[in-house]
């Protein structure tokens, strides 16, 4: 096992080299970058993701700071959409605060040098360091994740398990009309039908719109913040829910029908076992196996791109949103910040989901195995 982790560790290296090449080059044929962002709050027709960018202390000091040097320009073309009218000094002294005076394969190779170190930089328009901005917002996409992914697992492992035993009975086919229509919903929808019903938009006005918590948290008794806690986070997590037991209760179905048919369960029965023993005593630990093992993957995914949309409709402030403006607005340190991150936190929890075979199964032998 020692060394199947090793081998899979040195292919982490170069998968992740060549995602961040990919989309390194993606993002520079993308129009409107950094400057031209720039340029844009400058003359003033910048179109900001949300009022909260326009509104930090970088993003303001750096505009206006822009405004005053530009305020001297004279009409010039330049390379940049929307720079006639602008000082070509200016311009080139955009170019090398955000760095765009360097060749690309020497911005590539000095933007993965500094994350090597683990080194993210500053945001462009924030005027933060991009770990601090992960820090920020992670409580929220965390929770959003912990909380998706514990619900769809105690629901859907349960319920498959429930199908499998009764098999083409009225119970399996119900329950598989019901988890399928709720997996061709897509979230957002279900997200704004829960708030036009639920949240005051025009029946009941149970559950708040916005936030993770209410404004007067801090001051709450600690039985009550968790109360609040849950109150804010019950619309956001079922809107994410909704979809997730389909895939999972079929897998988990559809493993348990595959071992009950295997001979050491026919054994089992015809020592006189009961039901309840075979299937919980033995075919269990052997069905869970893929199912367990892709916890940490499904929980990853979740966590990191489930939950966008969400997050925008009741303004969740995580990480999803973070990604989302900096898209948006052009913001490359927070773009490959967050993509170098979370793709090596993808690539090495895949890993793990392969250790929690051997965990589950002790029999299995990745070592026999090539990557």
């Amino acid at each position: 096992m020692l060394a199947y982790i090793i081998r899979r560790l040195l292919l982490i290296i170069p998968t992740l080299f060549g995602i961040m090449v990919i989309n390194f080059l993606i993002v520079q044929i993308a129009p409107g970058g950094p400057i031209e962002q720039m340029i844009a709050r400058v003359q003033g027709t910048a179109v900001e993701a949300t009022s909260r960018i326009g509104g930090s202390a970088g993003g303001d000091s750096g505009a206006a700071n822009a405004q005053r040097q530009a305020q001297a320009g004279n009409e010039s073309g330049g390379k940049y959409r929307g720079a006639q009218g602008l000082d070509p000094a200016f311009i080139k002294q955009l170019e090398k605060e955000f760095g765009f005076d360097k060749p690309l394969h020497e911005r590539f190779i000095h933007m993965m040098s500094n994350y090597v170190m683990f080194d993210f930089g500053t945001s462009y328009f924030r005027d933060r360091r991009v770990v601090d901005l992960v820090l920020e917002k992670m409580p929220v996409s965390i929770s959003l994740g912990i909380w998706t992914t514990l619900i769809v697992y105690l629901v859907s492992i349960p319920l498959g398990i429930a199908k499998a035993v009764r098999d083409g009975q009225p119970f399996d086919v119900w329950t598989s009309g019901v988890v399928i229509v709720g997996y061709a919903i897509p979230s957002f929808l279900f997200a704004v039908l829960l708030i036009v019903v639920f949240a005051g938009g025009r029946y009941l006005d149970w559950f708040p719109l916005r936030g993770l918590v209410s404004d007067n948290w801090s001051s709450l008794p600690w039985y009550k913040q968790i109360l609040d806690y849950f109150w804010h986070m019950a619309l956001p997590v079922l809107s994410m829910v909704i979809g997730g037991f389909a895939g999972l209760t079929m897998l988990t179905k559809n493993s348990f029908l595959e071992e009950v048919g295997k001979q050491y369960v026919v054994t089992a029965r015809a020592k006189g076992l009961s039901e309840n023993r075979v299937l919980y005593g033995h075919v269990f630990r052997n069905a869970m196996l893929i199912v367990i093992a892709g916890f940490p993957g499904a929980f990853i995914g979740i966590l990191f791109t489930g939950a966008l949309l969400i997050e925008v409709i009741f303004s969740l402030d995580g990480l999803g949103l973070l990604g989302f403006e900096a898209a948006i607005n052009r913001d490359y340190p927070v773009m490959f910040g967050t993509l170098y991150f979370f793709t090596l936190l993808g690539l090495i929890m895949n890993l793990v989901g392969d250790i929690t075979y051997v965990m589950v199964d002790p029999r299995i032998d990745f070592d026999s195995r090539r990557v």
